[in-house]
Order: C-alpha cells, then sequence, then structure tokens
C-alpha cells in the first residue's frame, strides 16, 4: 500500500470523537498551605524550592547556591547575574556549556511541585535542558493546588511551547540505577517571592 492510501484508510476508520469528562473540580479542593505543600513536593521529586522575602534576594541566594557557576543566562530582569546574552538567533549548540539558567515560571502546581513555564520567558527552547543546573523564580500568588486547576489557567494563554519542569532530570531504566542530569539539568532551584 502507498503511504496515501494508508493515510486514508486511517482517516476513514477514526472513532468518533468523544467529548471531554465533566469533572467537578470541588472534589479536589483542600485546605492546606499552597506554598509549604509545593517546597514539600519540589524537595520529593529531588529539587530544592526557597522562600525568599524579597526579589532583590535572588543574586544573593544564587551565588551562595552556585558559588563556581560562572557562564550564566539570565532570564528575568531582577537578576543581574547573567554573564552570557541570549536572542532567538543564538544557536542552540552554543549554550552547550551553561552552567546556570535563571527562568521565570508562570505557575506552579502544589501537589506535584512542578512549574510551568513557557518559551516566551526563555528563547531558546533548548535553555531549560542543556544548562547544568536550572533556577526558575515563580510567585506564591500563582502555586496551584493540583493539575486542573493549573491546565484550567494555561488553557487561556497563546498557544505557544511551554512544559512542566518538576525536579532535575533523572532515570532509573538504566540498569535500575538513578541518574541524576540524565537528559536535562542536574539540579533544579525554585525561588518563590
Amino acid at each position: 500500500m502507498s503511504r496515501t492510501s494508508i493515510l486514508n484508510a486511517v482517516k476513514k476508520n477514526k472513532p468518533e470523537l468523544l467529548p471531554l469528562p465533566e469533572i467537578n473540580l470541588n472534589v479536589f479542593s483542600e485546605d492546606i498551605d499552597l506554598v509549604k505543600t509545593f517546597i514539600e513536593n519540589v524537595q520529593f521529586v529531588g529539587g530544592r524550592a526557597i522562600l525568599l522575602d524579597s526579589i532583590k534576594d535572588i543574586d544573593a541566594e544564587i551565588k551562595n547556591l552556585y558559588p563556581h557557576a560562572v557562564k550564566m543566562v539570565s532570564c528575568i530582569k531582577e537578576s543581574s547575574l547573567g554573564s552570557i546574552s541570549i536572542s532567538k538567533n543564538t544557536e542552540p549548540h552554543e549554550l552547550e556549556t551553561i552552567d546556570l539558567a535563571i527562568v521565570k515560571g508562570e505557575l506552579a502546581v502544589a501537589e506535584n511541585g512542578a512549574v510551568w513555564i513557557a518559551e516566551n520567558n526563555f528563547t531558546i527552547r533548548v535553555l531549560p535542558f542543556i544548562t547544568n543546573d536550572l533556577v526558575l523564580v515563580v510567585n506564591k500568588e500563582d502555586i496551584h493546588l493540583h493539575m486542573h486547576s493549573a491546565y484550567e489557567s494555561i488553557s487561556k494563554r497563546d498557544r505557544t511551547f511551554g512544559l512542566f519542569i518538576s525536579g532535575p532530570s533523572k532515570t532509573a531504566d538504566i540498569e535500575q540505577c538513578l541518574v541524576i542530569g540524565a537528559q536535562g539539568a542536574i539540579s533544579l532551584t525554585v525561588f518563590i517571592i
């Protein structure tokens, strides 16, 4: 069969679309401390979350946590630590030696310690994965209880690239040995402001 005939056969045999289920989100409501729960879940997945008194403290905190980081990309205006500038024209392969990237998170999720980042906050899509260490900054008012609420929030955005990041990159499927930094950052720190 030709490619065209195969694709036409698939199109003809598509099942009917089913509506998404109606979910009563009140069932998932909990009266919990979102910041505390988020911090605990970030730690549970191998990251670190720190509540800052002020965004002005961010550079001092980063210098303290990452004293050996030299090649840094800052995608937030509140940090002056960026030693490497990037733009949409930057060749992604040039970023392979980045020590640290600082990226603004749009929202966070308490139930799993995930942070949503959108491409308009980090210019080059590969940046959060190619850096050795990743710092995300999120407002405490933007922490959602669960993924249902987070998805509802991001559904209103412009349809651009974005993703949830939860903890540093890790895998345990090779010889059943946990490897940190296998496909991305070796460490993740989330600053909550």
